[in-house]
Protein backbone atom coordinates (compact mmCIF):
# COMPACT_ATOMS: atom_id res chain seq x y z
CA UNK A 1 0.00 0.00 0.00
CA UNK A 2 2.52 2.52 1.23
CA UNK A 3 4.67 1.63 -2.53
CA UNK A 4 1.13 2.41 -4.41
CA UNK A 5 0.53 5.45 -2.08
CA UNK A 6 4.12 7.02 -3.33
CA UNK A 7 3.43 6.20 -6.78
CA UNK A 8 0.30 7.97 -6.58
CA UNK A 9 2.20 11.14 -4.85
CA UNK A 10 4.72 11.05 -7.62
CA UNK A 11 2.29 11.05 -10.23
CA UNK A 12 0.76 13.93 -8.44
CA UNK A 13 3.27 16.24 -8.25
CA UNK A 14 4.20 15.03 -12.10
CA UNK A 15 1.02 16.70 -12.94
CA UNK A 16 1.25 19.54 -11.10
CA UNK A 17 4.58 20.63 -12.86
CA UNK A 18 2.64 19.70 -15.91
CA UNK A 19 0.09 22.56 -14.62
CA UNK A 20 2.80 25.25 -14.50
CA UNK A 21 4.21 24.27 -17.82
CA UNK A 22 0.76 25.47 -19.58
CA UNK A 23 0.24 28.14 -21.73
CA UNK A 24 -1.07 30.66 -18.76
CA UNK A 25 -4.34 31.08 -20.11
CA UNK A 26 -5.12 27.52 -19.75
CA UNK A 27 -3.80 26.96 -16.05
CA UNK A 28 -7.51 27.91 -14.38
CA UNK A 29 -9.19 25.21 -16.28
CA UNK A 30 -6.57 22.73 -16.37
CA UNK A 31 -6.36 23.13 -12.74
CA UNK A 32 -9.87 22.98 -11.70
CA UNK A 33 -10.13 20.02 -13.98
CA UNK A 34 -7.56 17.97 -12.25
CA UNK A 35 -9.29 18.53 -8.96
CA UNK A 36 -12.00 17.67 -9.62
CA UNK A 37 -10.56 14.41 -10.95
CA UNK A 38 -9.04 13.83 -7.57
CA UNK A 39 -12.17 14.15 -5.94
CA UNK A 40 -14.24 12.23 -8.09
CA UNK A 41 -11.55 9.56 -7.00
CA UNK A 42 -11.53 9.99 -3.42
CA UNK A 43 -8.51 11.46 -3.68
CA UNK A 44 -9.53 14.81 -1.10
CA UNK A 45 -6.10 16.01 0.13
CA UNK A 46 -4.68 15.58 -3.93
CA UNK A 47 -8.34 17.84 -4.76
CA UNK A 48 -7.21 20.01 -1.74
CA UNK A 49 -3.66 20.69 -2.68
CA UNK A 50 -4.74 21.30 -6.52
CA UNK A 51 -7.57 23.55 -5.69
CA UNK A 52 -5.21 26.03 -3.55
CA UNK A 53 -2.60 26.09 -6.34
CA UNK A 54 -2.76 30.14 -7.29
CA UNK A 55 -2.47 30.90 -11.08
CA UNK A 56 0.87 32.46 -11.84
CA UNK A 57 1.20 36.36 -12.65
CA UNK A 58 2.57 37.09 -15.88
CA UNK A 59 5.99 37.69 -14.84
CA UNK A 60 6.24 34.97 -12.62
CA UNK A 61 4.94 32.82 -15.75
CA UNK A 62 7.72 33.69 -17.98
CA UNK A 63 10.52 32.74 -15.20
CA UNK A 64 8.81 29.28 -15.09
CA UNK A 65 8.95 28.99 -18.14
CA UNK A 66 12.43 29.62 -18.19
CA UNK A 67 13.15 27.18 -15.82
CA UNK A 68 11.04 24.18 -17.78
CA UNK A 69 12.03 25.65 -21.33
CA UNK A 70 15.44 26.31 -20.76
CA UNK A 71 16.62 24.67 -17.93
CA UNK A 72 20.58 24.77 -18.67
CA UNK A 73 20.69 28.14 -18.41
CA UNK A 74 18.94 28.43 -15.54
CA UNK A 75 20.80 25.99 -13.64
CA UNK A 76 24.08 27.82 -15.29
CA UNK A 77 22.19 31.17 -12.88
CA UNK A 78 22.00 28.98 -9.80
CA UNK A 79 25.11 26.73 -9.79
CA UNK A 80 27.12 30.43 -10.18
CA UNK A 81 24.67 31.95 -7.23
CA UNK A 82 25.96 28.81 -5.42
CA UNK A 83 29.83 29.67 -6.25
CA UNK A 84 29.22 32.97 -5.14
CA UNK A 85 28.15 32.07 -1.26
CA UNK A 86 30.79 29.53 -1.53
CA UNK A 87 33.26 31.90 -2.20
CA UNK A 88 31.70 34.30 -0.07
CA UNK A 89 32.26 31.56 2.70
CA UNK A 90 35.79 31.14 1.97
CA UNK A 91 36.51 34.62 2.46
CA UNK A 92 34.89 35.13 5.87
CA UNK A 93 37.01 32.68 7.05
CA UNK A 94 39.72 34.07 5.60
CA UNK A 95 40.48 31.89 2.58
CA UNK A 96 41.48 33.53 -0.85
CA UNK A 97 38.54 32.65 -2.98
CA UNK A 98 37.74 34.70 -6.51
CA UNK A 99 34.22 36.45 -6.38
CA UNK A 100 34.53 38.04 -9.84
CA UNK A 101 34.39 34.67 -11.35
CA UNK A 102 31.13 33.22 -10.30
CA UNK A 103 29.65 37.13 -10.13
CA UNK A 104 30.26 37.17 -14.23
CA UNK A 105 29.19 33.97 -14.81
CA UNK A 106 25.73 35.11 -13.19
CA UNK A 107 25.84 38.07 -15.09
CA UNK A 108 26.29 36.32 -18.40
CA UNK A 109 23.29 33.91 -17.50
CA UNK A 110 20.95 36.59 -16.50
CA UNK A 111 21.79 38.32 -19.60
CA UNK A 112 20.81 35.38 -21.61
CA UNK A 113 17.75 34.31 -19.74
CA UNK A 114 16.65 38.10 -20.20
CA UNK A 115 16.72 37.54 -24.11
CA UNK A 116 14.99 34.06 -23.60
CA UNK A 117 12.06 36.08 -21.44
CA UNK A 118 11.89 38.97 -24.07
CA UNK A 119 10.95 36.26 -26.70
CA UNK A 120 8.84 34.48 -24.65
CA UNK A 121 6.59 38.06 -23.73
CA UNK A 122 6.77 38.54 -27.59
CA UNK A 123 5.45 34.74 -28.43
CA UNK A 124 2.81 35.22 -26.14
CA UNK A 125 1.76 38.61 -27.16
CA UNK A 126 2.50 40.26 -24.34
CA UNK A 127 4.91 43.51 -24.76
CA UNK A 128 8.36 43.38 -23.29
CA UNK A 129 8.01 46.68 -21.41
CA UNK A 130 10.67 47.66 -19.59
CA UNK A 131 8.64 47.45 -15.86
CA UNK A 132 7.29 43.98 -17.21
CA UNK A 133 11.00 43.17 -18.12
CA UNK A 134 12.41 44.65 -14.62
CA UNK A 135 9.74 42.06 -12.37
CA UNK A 136 11.45 39.37 -14.31
CA UNK A 137 14.71 40.67 -13.94
CA UNK A 138 14.47 41.04 -10.30
CA UNK A 139 12.92 37.18 -9.73
CA UNK A 140 15.98 36.03 -11.53
CA UNK A 141 18.09 38.01 -9.61
CA UNK A 142 16.56 36.79 -6.38
CA UNK A 143 16.53 32.81 -7.57
CA UNK A 144 20.09 33.70 -8.33
CA UNK A 145 20.71 34.55 -4.74
CA UNK A 146 18.87 31.53 -3.64
CA UNK A 147 21.08 29.71 -5.85
CA UNK A 148 19.69 25.72 -4.92
CA UNK A 149 18.87 26.38 -1.30
CA UNK A 150 16.10 23.80 0.10
CA UNK A 151 14.85 26.98 1.65
CA UNK A 152 14.92 29.27 -1.21
CA UNK A 153 11.67 29.69 -3.95
CA UNK A 154 10.68 26.84 -6.03
CA UNK A 155 12.13 27.47 -9.56
CA UNK A 156 9.26 26.77 -11.81
CA UNK A 157 6.55 26.69 -9.79
CA UNK A 158 6.55 30.48 -8.94
CA UNK A 159 2.98 32.31 -8.57
CA UNK A 160 4.16 35.37 -7.72
CA UNK A 161 7.79 37.68 -8.47
CA UNK A 162 10.03 37.02 -6.08
CA UNK A 163 12.22 39.95 -4.28
CA UNK A 164 15.96 39.69 -3.00
CA UNK A 165 16.09 38.63 -0.31
CA UNK A 166 17.17 40.96 2.96
CA UNK A 167 20.33 41.85 4.11
CA UNK A 168 20.06 39.97 7.05
CA UNK A 169 18.19 36.74 5.05
CA UNK A 170 21.18 37.18 2.78
CA UNK A 171 23.82 37.06 5.12
CA UNK A 172 21.97 33.96 6.39
CA UNK A 173 22.06 32.29 2.88
CA UNK A 174 26.17 32.20 3.39
CA UNK A 175 27.89 29.35 4.51
CA UNK A 176 30.09 30.44 7.99
CA UNK A 177 34.20 28.69 6.98
CA UNK A 178 36.60 27.47 9.89
CA UNK A 179 34.44 25.12 11.62
CA UNK A 180 36.44 22.53 13.76
CA UNK A 181 37.13 19.24 11.90
CA UNK A 182 34.53 16.76 12.53
CA UNK A 183 31.98 18.89 13.63
CA UNK A 184 29.24 20.91 11.07
CA UNK A 185 29.78 24.19 9.97
CA UNK A 186 26.90 26.22 10.27
CA UNK A 187 25.44 27.75 7.17
CA UNK A 188 24.20 31.19 9.22
CA UNK A 189 26.79 34.02 9.96
CA UNK A 190 26.28 34.88 13.37
CA UNK A 191 25.70 38.91 13.14
CA UNK A 192 26.92 39.85 16.56
CA UNK A 193 25.80 43.13 18.46
CA UNK A 194 28.85 45.14 18.74
CA UNK A 195 30.51 44.79 22.08
CA UNK A 196 30.57 47.63 24.88
CA UNK A 197 34.58 48.65 25.12
CA UNK A 198 36.00 47.72 28.29
CA UNK A 199 36.47 49.63 30.99
CA UNK A 200 39.54 51.31 31.39
CA UNK A 201 42.94 50.05 32.09
CA UNK A 202 41.16 46.42 31.45
CA UNK A 203 42.59 44.11 28.05
CA UNK A 204 40.96 44.89 25.20
CA UNK A 205 42.37 41.84 23.29
CA UNK A 206 39.86 39.33 22.75
CA UNK A 207 36.66 41.78 22.47
CA UNK A 208 38.57 44.08 19.87
CA UNK A 209 39.54 40.99 17.91
CA UNK A 210 35.44 39.87 18.16
CA UNK A 211 34.67 43.65 16.75
CA UNK A 212 36.76 43.24 14.07
CA UNK A 213 36.08 39.73 12.99
CA UNK A 214 32.31 40.97 13.00
CA UNK A 215 33.02 44.50 11.26
CA UNK A 216 34.94 42.66 8.55
CA UNK A 217 32.40 40.03 8.31
CA UNK A 218 29.57 42.94 8.03
CA UNK A 219 31.88 44.81 5.04
CA UNK A 220 31.91 41.61 3.35
CA UNK A 221 28.50 41.12 3.27
CA UNK A 222 28.06 44.70 2.17
CA UNK A 223 30.42 44.29 -0.80
CA UNK A 224 28.54 41.16 -1.86
CA UNK A 225 25.61 42.89 -1.81
CA UNK A 226 26.90 45.85 -3.80
CA UNK A 227 28.59 43.40 -6.21
CA UNK A 228 24.75 41.74 -6.60
CA UNK A 229 23.05 45.20 -7.33
CA UNK A 230 26.05 45.69 -9.60
CA UNK A 231 24.82 42.38 -11.34
CA UNK A 232 21.42 43.43 -11.00
CA UNK A 233 21.93 46.29 -12.83
CA UNK A 234 23.83 45.19 -15.61
CA UNK A 235 21.28 42.31 -16.39
CA UNK A 236 18.63 45.16 -16.00
CA UNK A 237 20.62 46.74 -18.56
CA UNK A 238 20.72 43.79 -21.23
CA UNK A 239 17.11 43.15 -20.94
CA UNK A 240 16.76 46.87 -22.29
CA UNK A 241 19.10 46.14 -25.05
CA UNK A 242 17.14 43.17 -26.01
CA UNK A 243 13.70 45.33 -25.27
CA UNK A 244 15.28 47.99 -27.78
CA UNK A 245 16.89 45.40 -30.27
CA UNK A 246 13.51 43.33 -30.74
CA UNK A 247 11.62 47.06 -31.29
CA UNK A 248 14.14 47.55 -33.52
CA UNK A 249 13.43 43.90 -35.61
CA UNK A 250 9.50 44.79 -35.26
CA UNK A 251 9.92 47.78 -37.24
CA UNK A 252 12.59 46.71 -39.44
CA UNK A 253 9.41 43.56 -39.90
CA UNK A 254 6.61 46.29 -40.48
CA UNK A 255 8.81 48.23 -43.09
CA UNK A 256 9.79 45.03 -44.99
CA UNK A 257 5.71 43.93 -44.90
CA UNK A 258 4.74 47.63 -46.26
CA UNK A 259 6.93 47.58 -48.96
CA UNK A 260 6.28 44.03 -49.58
CA UNK A 261 2.23 45.17 -49.84
CA UNK A 262 3.31 48.28 -52.12
CA UNK A 263 5.13 46.25 -54.08
CA UNK A 264 2.74 43.50 -54.86
CA UNK A 265 -0.30 46.14 -55.26
CA UNK A 266 2.56 47.83 -57.99
CA UNK A 267 2.84 44.36 -58.81
CA UNK A 268 -0.73 44.16 -59.72
CA UNK A 269 -1.39 47.07 -61.27
CA UNK A 270 1.23 46.24 -63.70
CA UNK A 271 -0.39 43.06 -64.56
CA UNK A 272 -3.78 44.64 -65.13
CA UNK A 273 -2.21 47.21 -67.67
CA UNK A 274 -0.68 44.43 -69.38
CA UNK A 275 -4.05 42.44 -69.40
CA UNK A 276 -5.27 45.85 -70.67
CA UNK A 277 -2.83 46.23 -73.49
CA UNK A 278 -3.09 42.54 -74.92
CA UNK A 279 -6.54 43.66 -74.92
CA UNK A 280 -6.11 46.23 -76.98
CA UNK A 281 -3.03 44.56 -79.06
CA UNK A 282 -5.88 41.81 -79.53
CA UNK A 283 -8.44 44.58 -80.50
CA UNK A 284 -6.24 45.98 -83.09
CA UNK A 285 -5.46 43.32 -84.88
CA UNK A 286 -8.54 42.54 -85.22
CA UNK A 287 -9.37 45.77 -86.98
CA UNK A 288 -6.22 45.14 -89.31
CA UNK A 289 -7.66 41.83 -90.22
CA UNK A 290 -10.41 43.30 -90.85
CA UNK A 291 -8.93 46.54 -93.21
CA UNK A 292 -6.89 43.80 -94.99
CA UNK A 293 -9.93 42.09 -95.77
CA UNK A 294 -11.65 45.09 -96.54
CA UNK A 295 -8.68 46.03 -98.72
CA UNK A 296 -8.65 42.24 -100.76
CA UNK A 297 -12.63 42.76 -101.34
CA UNK A 298 -11.84 45.70 -102.91
CA UNK A 299 -9.22 45.22 -104.96
CA UNK A 300 -10.91 42.35 -106.30
CA UNK A 301 -13.88 44.66 -107.45
CA UNK A 302 -11.91 46.74 -109.06
CA UNK A 303 -10.26 44.24 -110.84
CA UNK A 304 -13.56 42.95 -111.99
CA UNK A 305 -15.29 46.37 -113.12
CA UNK A 306 -12.16 47.23 -115.30
CA UNK A 307 -12.69 43.33 -116.92
CA UNK A 308 -16.18 44.48 -117.44
CA UNK A 309 -15.00 47.76 -118.90
CA UNK A 310 -12.99 45.95 -121.00
CA UNK A 311 -15.85 43.64 -121.98
CA UNK A 312 -17.83 46.78 -123.56
CA UNK A 313 -14.97 47.64 -125.56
Amino acid sequence: MAKRSDSAADSLAHEIDGLFQLPLSDFTTTRNALAARLKKDDDSDGAARVKALSKPSMTAWVANQLYWRNRKAFERLLAAGDRFRQAQAAQLSGRAADMRGPLEERREALAELAQLASGMLRDAGHPASPATMRRIMTTLEALATYGKQAEGPQPGKLTTDVDPPGFEALAALVPQGGGRAGHKESRVIPFSQPKTQPAKGKSPGASDRLDADTRARRAEARAALRDAERMLADARKAAERARTAMQQAAARTKAAEKARVQMEAHMEKLVAEAETARQEARRIAAQAEDASQAAADAERAVTKAKAAVQDER
